[in-house]
């Protein structure tokens, strides 16, 4: 005959058991951020200016880029 969890003591162990874990997990965190000292961070500053001039590459035809290109790639006529 089984003996019911609930009387024996089983489920307070299993809740005393996880408690314990998840209480050691917590204390590791604060060990761990405590004596982590974090360094100053210097502030990133982006490059915000506008280029007044603007050079525009002249369009290649597409028998040029079939030249150039170092693949031979053809696209099918028909989806699949």
């Amino acid at each position: 005959m089984q003996n019911n969890p609930f009387e024996s003591g089983h489920i307070r162990n299993y809740i005393l058991f996880y408690a314990g874990v998840v209480l050691i997990m917590i204390l590791f965190f604060f060990a761990s951020s405590l004596f982590n000292d974090v360094a100053v961070v210097e502030k990133k500053v982006f490059n915000t200016t506008i280029k007044n001039s603007v050079t525009l590459e002249p369009e290649k035809s597409v028998q040029e880029g079939e030249k150039n290109n170092p693949f031979k790639l053809k696209l099918l006529k028909k989806a699949y």
